[in-house]
């Protein structure tokens, strides 16, 4: 067991918006509204909430339920809680991609943090008056990042860029530093309403727009709501939507990626509640503020928006082409677009930092159980390992080689293979007895009896499933991009580095692990 005083969460609604925090992030606002409008808008929704009800909400009541169950035993990290669970020697080595996960996905998503920081101060400042033409936005956004060639993002020497990015840095150590209840929890206390309230402002913006340009009356809000969300070609269009294997992948995939489950961040953070806490209300309230997030604030606001001033061509485009070329563009030509453009960059940047301040506790509890490192010796040896992978992003500017590279292999591959490896272990070695006892212990709502037989058998089917399909459509290029860039080699050795240093280190927590309790058998 780990020693040492114990963290904790000061309060429920703490933890239900920390792990909302952590979920809520800019896929719920680019991600999400884009793949609807690609894949038949309301059609989308159909495969959407089955992937909910089938494969998000009964891994994310499983996290929860493992978690707490390996805290109650004196565990808080993923190869602690994967030990207590199953009595194999392998058991924390498994755990090792609850470790991998968050910290290598951080590494990135700190620099796309930053572009949304430096987005709201630009808009805030009045910087982003760039014109009508999109290309301005995109030559921006270009230069901004340093997409034309590696090392370009240094070439602007002390800029706004490396400046935001120093921030971002900065006050994610800050805030980890102070802990759970002293960190995290009040972060997310204030940020998270903070987030709602500026997107509910953009939002009311977006639907009060009427049809601001004469010259397109098919250009209006209710025109923009309708690409959105309408069954395109009625039900022959919906049949044959219904028919795309791409489109169940994609929305199985989102899913996923926006409840967080998967990365070793929920498991965590349900391994500080006490005994009698209430995790099955929290866990329903927390998925649901996410949907809340995602398909309410983030469906109704960013398609809407660049149709109706760009059309039905410029509502379309990746989460960077669209959140930072074509969304500025939209802030560009609507009425009071300086104020609108500084709150949705500052609601992204919230939702940001509230994702990435998750992603370096998992690693902390476990130098802290594992390694018997004090707070301040934990974010220091978290730190030097983070900011040299951010380092390697950041130079390997050209494409976002590295980063794409990061983000298919641990941000995709492994998220799925440790979800599946979680679903397994909670259907077939805690046990759906000894699971539902921990859900319905404490518990504010009754969780269905049919949640155990689709933990048991249709999610792991569901995931094995979509990881195929999704491996099969994406394997090819990304082995490629492995054979011909030297960027995602460099990139992907760090990933690999970093991995055999934490199994060295689980190794080393195991023998303390056993030596303690040895001692106090």
């Amino acid at each position: 067991m780990s020693s040492g005083k114990k963290d904790g969460w000061g309060s429920s609604l703490g933890v239900i918006l920390a792990v909302t925090g952590s979920a809520v992030g800019l896929g719920n606002f680019l991600r999400f509204p884009g793949l609807a409008a690609k894949y038949g808008g309301g059609a989308f929704l159909i495969p959407y909430f089955l992937a909910l009800l089938f494969l998000g909400l009964p891994i994310a009541w499983s996290e929860w339920a493992m978690g707490r169950y390996g805290g109650q035993r004196g565990f808080n990290s993923c190869p602690g809680i994967f030990r207590s669970i199953w009595k194999s020697r392998l058991a924390p080595y498994f755990g090792v991609l609850g470790l991998i996960v968050p910290v290598v996905i951080y590494m990135y998503y700190l620099f796309i943090e930053s572009w949304c920081l430096g987005y709201a101060w630009k808009y805030l400042t009045g910087g982003m008056n760039l014109g009508s033409e999109k290309s301005a936005y995109t030559n921006h956004f270009t230069t901004y990042v340093g997409l034309t060639a590696d090392g370009a993002f240094f070439h602007q020497g002390m800029a706004l860029p490396v400046i935001c990015l120093l921030v971002c840095i900065i006050l994610n150590f800050f805030f980890i530093y102070r802990g759970l209840s002293g960190g995290i929890e009040k972060v997310c206390l204030w940020g998270m309403p903070l987030l709602v309230v500026c997107a509910i402002l953009v939002l009311i913006r977006v639907l009060t727009l009427g049809t601001p340009d004469p010259a397109h009356p098919d250009r209006n809000v209710l025109a923009g709501l309708a690409y959105m969300w309408d069954i395109r070609g009625g039900m022959p269009g919906l049949i044959q939507s219904l028919s795309n294997a791409e489109m169940w992948m994609a929305a199985a995939g989102q899913i996923f990626f926006s409840l967080s489950v998967g990365f070793g961040v929920v498991i965590n953070y349900a391994s500080y509640l006490k005994k009698r806490d209430d995790i099955a209300l929290g866990s329903t309230t927390a998925v649901a503020g996410n949907e809340f997030c995602e398909v309410t604030l983030g469906g109704l606001t960013t398609i809407p928006a660049a149709f109706i001033f760009l059309g039905a061509a410029g509502a379309v485009g990746g989460t960077f082409g669209l959140g930072f070329q074509s969304l500025p563009l939209v802030f560009d030509r609507m009425p009071a677009g300086q104020l609108f453009g500084f709150l949705w960059f500052f609601l992204l940047f919230i939702a940001a930092i509230t994702s990435s301040l998750s992603m370096l506790q998992p690693a902390i509890a476990f130098f802290e159980e594992g390694l018997g490192l004090d707070r301040r010796g934990s974010v220091s040896l978290l730190g030097f390992v983070t900011l040299m992978g951010t380092a390697i992003v950041i130079w390997f500017t050209k494409d976002l080689a590295a980063l794409d590279a990061m983000d298919f292999w641990v941000g995709s591959f492994c998220i799925f293979v440790l979800a599946t490896i979680q679903t397994l272990l909670y259907g077939w070695v805690l046990g759906l007895k000894r699971g539902r006892e921990e859900l319905e212990r404490g518990g504010l709502l009754p969780i269905p009896r049919i949640f155990d037989f689709v933990i048991r058998y249709i999610s792991p089917l569901f995931l094995i499933t979509v990881f195929v399909l999704w491996l099969h459509q994406s394997w090819a290029s990304n082995w490629q991009a492995i054979q011909t860039s030297h960027s995602v080699r460099i990139a992907l050795l760090f990933v690999v580095a970093v991995t055999i240093l934490f199994l060295l280190l689980i190794a080393r927590a195991v023998r303390t692990w056993n030596a303690r309790e040895r001692k106090n058998s």
